[in-house]
């Protein structure tokens, strides 16, 4: 039973570093150095991190949103929905200033501009 305690830690802990290293890169770093590298990696890992945490706090508000595909249902979160729900969330704070002017052009509705944030957070 302790063998399959210690395969299940390592599975999970070979997820995490999948993960880390799809999403946040952390074998293709460009540095020439390996203090350069030493640096980088705990700050990568701290993101992820980071973005687990505050997924987790969406997740517990229900307001976490898992993307869905017509041919495959997911019954948890990937990283790529939290890190773009993430991303939703804080580019959400961000305030956008517009010229008070009246002009001949259209302002973009509101439901497509939501469109093009949820693409752009899973985009980016």
């Amino acid at each position: 039973m302790q063998i399959v305690s210690w395969f299940v830690q390592r599975w999970q802990l070979e997820t995490t570093f999948q993960e880390v290293r799809t999403h946040l890169g952390v074998e293709t770093q460009r540095q020439w150095s390996d203090l350069a590298i030493l640096r980088t990696t705990p700050a990568l890992l701290g993101l992820f991190s980071l973005v687990t945490l505050l997924a987790d706090r969406q997740a517990s508000k229900n307001k976490l949103i898992i993307r869905q595909a017509a041919w495959y249902v997911k019954a948890q979160p990937t990283f790529s929905d939290a890190l773009a729900s993430v991303r939703r969330e804080l580019w959400g704070y961000a305030h956008f200033c517009t010229c008070s002017v009246k002009t001949d052009v259209e302002k973009l509705h509101q439901a497509l501009m939501g469109r093009f944030a949820d693409t752009l957070c899973y985009a980016a």
